[in-house]
């Protein structure tokens, strides 16, 4: 029997709440199929761990996380930690240490969840987006000088390489190419950012000439801003830059109910270090300790986790069970119910042990 070896870091706020449910769910699911088992190991890496060591993990971090199959990551960030220190101590140094360059995050309107979008429900959105994750304009390149006087200066600069282009267009058409739909819409700034997304465009159309079967347009971020919002049905599989595909996917989180049941992959496609999974909110602290977080971006997140470990039987049950649960009703606030996460959580579970019995 095959045994998966899982590195969990719940991190701060709601992060150590959902990803406890996220286990939970993954053990269920393991015991019922029957197929394979979890060891977790648990790391207390975080803002409370810098607090106290000056670090957000270990210097040796990534040698420590190498040894597993795959990363469950909570959420990070603390009032009294700066974000970018947080950020880039942690998910960043990760993602970034890792090369994980494709952040994939699928969008649905579930069973039973209310959406803002007017008349559109379960089954009217059904996206993936496919955000490059390694530089474009969160490369980490740039720098402050003059800093407290009348001149100070800081610059951020915005990083397209062609291999990163290429690799991440690959990928976004491939994915593209296993959906019913088989449509990619690709997300650009070219008519102002002049360099970067110019080559952008020009490496995504030199990739899509191995994709004669794959039918694409193309979109200016801002436009598809409103297009996401008044024409779902017409979008697919989208690929953005970091920064675009970074807020896009929080529109479409929005669009889709609740950042609370949106999740995310971050993949190394070439399986050369563990892929990490996570629910796309942030560590919530105005809500963290009430016992409201919604799991269900967790739940989902692992999901993803037994997608990328080949395990497509369980994900299947377990994402199921998801809208199963949605569809009954039993919901947490930020979707308009008064579920706690424990009790989303326990459905979840009942449903994967009831399956089939």
């Amino acid at each position: 029997m095959q045994n998966y070896r899982i590195a969990a870091i719940p991190g701060d706020g709601i992060g150590r709440e959902v990803i406890g449910a996220g286990l939970s769910a993954l053990d269920a699911v393991s015991r019922r199929t029957g197929r394979f088992t979890i060891s977790v190991e648990e790391f207390a890496w975080g803002s409370e761990f810098y607090k106290s060591h000056g670090v957000m993990m270990p210097r040796d971090g990534l040698k420590q996380l190498r040894r597993f199959d795959a990363i469950y990551f909570g959420a990070v960030g603390s009032p009294d930690v700066p974000d970018h220190v947080s950020l880039w101590g942690l998910r960043l140094a990760i993602c970034q240490g890792f090369d994980q360059y494709a952040n994939v995050r699928p969008v649905r309107i579930l069973p039973g969840i209310p959406s803002p979008l007017r008349g559109k429900g379960a089954g009217d959105l059904d996206w993936v987006i496919v955000r490059e994750n390694s530089e474009g304009e969160y490369s980490g390149h740039g720098g402050r000088s003059h800093r407290r006087m009348r001149h100070e200066v800081a610059t951020e600069t915005a990083v397209f390489t062609r291999e990163g282009i290429e690799r991440i267009m690959r990928f976004a058409f491939q994915l593209a190419r296993k959906r019913k739909a088989r449509h990619l819409t690709i997300v650009t700034k070219s008519n102002a950012q002049r360099h970067g997304m110019v080559m952008w465009d020009k490496i995504a159309d030199e990739v899509a000439a191995d994709f004669p079967d794959v039918r694409r347009d193309r979109m200016l971020v801002d436009a598809m801003t409103v297009r996401m919002t008044l024409e779902p049905e017409s979008l697919d599989t989208i690929v953005a830059s970091n920064l675009h595909g970074d807020i896009l996917s929080d529109l479409a989180g929005a669009l889709a109910g609740s950042l609370g049941i949106a999740p995310t992959a971050n993949i190394d496609p070439e399986n050369r270090s563990p892929s990490m999974f996570e629910p796309i909110h942030g560590s919530a602290f105005d809500i963290a300790g009430k016992g409201i977080a919604n799991p269900i971006a967790a739940i989902w997140a692992a999901c993803q986790l037994l997608e990328h470990l080949g395990e497509n039987g369980a994900a299947s049950e377990l994402m199921l069970a998801i809208e199963e649960v949605c569809a009954a009703g039993v919901r947490t606030p930020d979707v308009g119910g008064n579920a706690t996460t424990e009790e989303v959580a326990s459905a979840v579970i009942d449903n994967i042990r009831d399956a089939n019995s």
